[in-house]
């Protein structure tokens, strides 16, 4: 993503869009760097943009501190705000959302799709090929394109936990890690919260958030930004399949247990600890996930 020619509020627009869909709340630390980076800009539009935020009294501005999120990400009414979303995105969750509920055949013509959506050619192939980018979709030879099977695939979770075996405990061991404190707070009262009963009555998506904002925080600490761009993409993948899937909640709630125990070994600089105990976390939700897809194909009807 690459957003250096566009203005302010093209920019701020963006940003609202990734708090909201982290769920951020009230007091979140933001950062010109980490938003620089995650949209492939310089830190001065970035500046820009969160001034126009704190107009708008979504971030507030602490002396010597930076900006923090004055509303939860939940509260923020866009149709309030001076710039809008970018319709393009809200186009790509329905595009995502058809093609994993088969309403999109698994392959398909540009042409269809600009009749079923209303959509120009150039916004089209603007979505197509972001979507190829995040594994989504590839281009047929010739002419059309195709749904990727991982998406549809019983071992796709398997696939996606053996690669975040590697690469999260591998970013808890960079030199360059450095624990945010803040960040560790909010995700330990959040998890506290889950314990306490939030597990039973949030929805599955917002869990999901909460859990994928967990691991990318812990990633995010590594400040390295191939580790970082390679657990959103799993991020991305992992929320249109677990969004359709079915979740054992009393699972989750012992996974709360095992994040807060990381966050502790982190904290007390046992960090190889901490790496192989991450290992282990996410190899048990891997064959728990495994078993239970592949029991569900199993006796799925042809």
């Amino acid at each position: 993503m690459n957003l250096e020619g566009s203005n302010p509020e093209r920019i701020a627009a963006k940003m609202v869009e990734i708090v909201r869909s982290r769920s951020l709340q009230t007091g979140e630390h933001l950062t010109e760097e980490a938003f620089a980076a995650e949209l492939g800009l310089s830190r001065s539009p970035v500046r820009r943009a969160f001034s126009l935020l704190e107009d708008c009294e979504i971030l507030v501005k602490k002396p010597n501190r930076g900006f923090f999120l004055n509303v939860d990400a939940s509260m923020i009414d866009t149709r309030r705000l001076p710039f809008g979303p970018d319709p393009l995105e809200s186009l790509y969750l329905q595009l995502a959302d058809d093609l994993l509920s088969q309403k999109i055949p698994e392959e398909f013509y540009e042409s269809s799709l600009m009749r079923e959506y209303g959509i120009s050619h150039g916004h089209l192939l603007k979505l197509l090929t972001r979507m190829a980018n995040e594994g989504l979709v590839e281009r047929k030879p010739g002419n059309g394109w195709k749904v990727n099977p991982f998406l549809k695939d019983a071992d796709a979770h398997d696939q996606s936990y053996r690669f975040r075996m590697a690469i999260e405990p591998a970013a808890i061991l960079q030199p360059t890690y450095c624990v945010d404190k803040a960040a560790f707070d909010r995700a330990r009262e959040l998890q506290l919260g889950l314990i306490k009963g939030d597990v039973f009555s949030l929805s599955r998506p917002k869990l999901f958030q909460i859990g994928a904002q967990f691991h990318e925080m812990l990633v995010r600490c590594s400040r390295n930004r191939h580790f970082l761009e390679a657990m959103q993409r799993q991020n991305q993948l992992r929320r249109l399949l677990e969004y359709r899937s079915k979740s054992d909640r009393n699972l989750t709630l012992g996974q709360c247990h095992e994040h807060l125990k990381l966050l502790d070994l982190i904290e007390a600089g046992k960090r190889k600890e901490a790496a192989d105990y991450l290992r282990h976390h996410l190899d048990a939700v891997r064959r728990r996930k495994t078993k239970t897809e592949k029991g569900h194909s199993h006796h799925r009807p042809n």
